[in-house]
């Protein structure tokens, strides 16, 4: 009697994992909230079950994506243009271009654009929450 449901259940996880796909920059939708600006690459489950989320962030000046927070999924941020101000578990560190940062589960973290032209970067969230 489980057998139908497990099946349906794993037909549909198979369904919901990423293809192997290219994405254009340029083709990416945009999202903006106020002066910030996202675009979402992709958002799935990779071949192994682990969710993996990723997309663009563009702050201006001063600006920030949200207040420090925490969260269970693991995260790592990647600076393609400006400078960012990066806070993991109450100490900060300046990147540019070219800079990552990563944060595990649960620690608290934040960053804002610390410099005086807009900022890019790439978000890669890796887990459930």
């Amino acid at each position: 009697m489980l057998l139908p449901i497990l099946a349906a259940a794993r037909a549909g996880a198979q369904n919901a994992v990423l293809p192997s796909k290219t994405y254009s920059f340029d083709q990416l939708p945009v999202q903006t909230s106020g002066d910030n600006q996202t675009r979402p690459v992709f958002d799935g489950e990779t071949h192994a079950g682990v969710h993996i989320e990723l997309h663009e962030t563009e702050l201006p000046p001063g600006g920030a994506p949200h207040p420090p927070h925490h969260h269970l999924h693991d995260e790592m941020i990647l600076i393609r243009e400006g400078t960012m101000e990066v806070t993991i578990s109450g100490r900060s560190a300046r990147l540019g271009p070219g800079s990552v940062a990563y944060v595990a589960s649960n620690e608290e973290h934040g960053w804002h654009n610390a410099g005086t032209t807009r900022a890019h970067y790439f978000v890669l969230a890796i887990g459930h929450d």
